[in-house]
């Protein structure tokens, strides 16, 4: 694996060739190249960021060699290496699109030039036309690729898993999480856990928080992350006369932290600006509640919306009707089997159609099939 080093790695080790680390994570060779970055940087700091790590990554990537160039996107200039290496190695390209580039930043009129729009069309067509397989992460991402003219028989929709080793969290430690937090205590809590960005729209949560301040008194809300926007988001908890009185803020906290977070919670939020594009995405966060069993509180519909809804998991929200959400939770708190059912759904749906292993399983035949150089499955042993 190619990756970056945004914040230093005590365990690597440099290889005396370059600015390139080593390093070995759970039986894999990881290749790590400092490149700074962060969720509060601006879009044009991002992009200068991506083009420094595609500069250094396809070298790096012919270096190595292997049988098969797996790239991941966003950023979309991930193709740039990752075709280069598949030409030189003379091996194929498979390329995961975990989230629409450049739609999104269109539509969130991020990108607004012809120019600029038009150069990031050409790359996207440009990764697609060199990729022997696509792996989209919703049945969305599939449709807007094979709008472009892409082979409908050459992509396949593999999600985000639930990792229900990682979220197998005792009871007592839920109830120490909760026993730390003298706010919180036994009370009902909606957790968000995730970047604090303008695509978030975390606004939402709190202008929320607002509305169920006087309903519901005992209910709390916590935010943890960061992102460009968490001083305007708390500035406006702050002004709305929330902020650590029903709403509280955690700074990021490391992956394995996470699992007692939501375990405690009665709702996990998973939220988005009113963007449609932005409901093709797969959202790790909706992922970790349910591997944690935790229901989700979502504000958009899409497909992970219908699934949310077809397995009784959580509450799928109107963007624009808070009264309605709020109705909902106070329908949702007073109503213990309701809570244990929506749990049950979460749980339900994370097993039943997000299991990580299952797929891995998946991702792994892809990958053997475009190695073997041939659409008909390739043995695994």
């Amino acid at each position: 694996m190619l990756t970056s080093d945004k914040s230093g790695l005590a365990q690597a080790v440099p290889d005396g060739s370059s600015a390139w680390s080593i390093s070995t994570e759970a039986g894999m060779t990881v290749h790590w190249t400092p490149v700074a970055y962060d969720n509060r940087m601006g879009f044009a700091e991002r992009l200068s960021a991506f083009g420094q790590f595609a500069t250094v990554a396809a070298a790096r990537a012919i270096a190595v060699g292997g049988d098969l160039v797996l790239a991941t996107s966003t950023p979309l200039t991930i193709a740039l290496p990752a075709v280069l290496a598949s030409k030189r190695l003379g091996v194929p390209m498979v390329f995961e699109i975990r989230d629409l580039w450049p739609a999104v930043p269109i539509a969130m009129n991020i990108l607004r030039s012809r120019p600029t729009i038009f150069a990031a069309r050409t790359l996207e067509r440009f990764a697609y036309r060199n990729a022997a397989h696509i792996v989209a992460l919703s049945p969305g991402i599939r449709d807007h690729v094979v709008a472009t003219g892409y082979p409908s028989q050459r992509i396949s929709v593999i999600p985000n898993g639930s990792d229900f080793d990682l979220f197998a969290i005792e009871d007592h430690a839920v109830a120490a999480f909760r026993s730390r937090h003298d706010w919180l205590g036994d009370r009902p809590l909606i957790a968000y856990v995730g970047a604090i960005s303008r695509a978030n729209g975390v606004e939402w949560l709190v202008e929320l928080a607002a509305r169920m301040r006087e309903r519901a008194p005992e209910l709390r809300f916590l935010l943890v992350g960061d992102g460009r926007d968490t001083e305007a988001v708390l500035a406006l908890a702050r002004q709305r006369g929330v902020l650590d009185r029903t709403l509280f803020y955690f700074p990021p906290v490391p992956k394995q932290a996470v699992p007692e977070i939501l375990g405690a919670a009665t709702l996990a939020a998973v939220c988005f600006i009113d963007v449609e594009v932005l409901h093709t995405g797969s959202p790790n966060k909706a992922f970790d509640a349910f591997a944690a069993g935790t229901p989700v509180l979502m504000n958009f519909g899409g497909w992970l919306g219908e699934r949310v809804r077809q397995y009784g998991a959580g509450i799928v929200a109107e963007h624009r009707d808070l009264d309605a959400t709020a109705s909902e939770i106070m329908d949702l708190l007073a109503d213990p089997q309701a809570i244990s059912a929506t749990r049950a759904g979460a749980r339900r749906l994370g097993r039943e159609q997000f299991a990580r292993d299952d797929l891995a399983r998946q991702l792994e035949q892809v990958l053997l099939e475009a190695a073997c150089g041939s659409e008909v499955p390739c043995p695994t042993g």
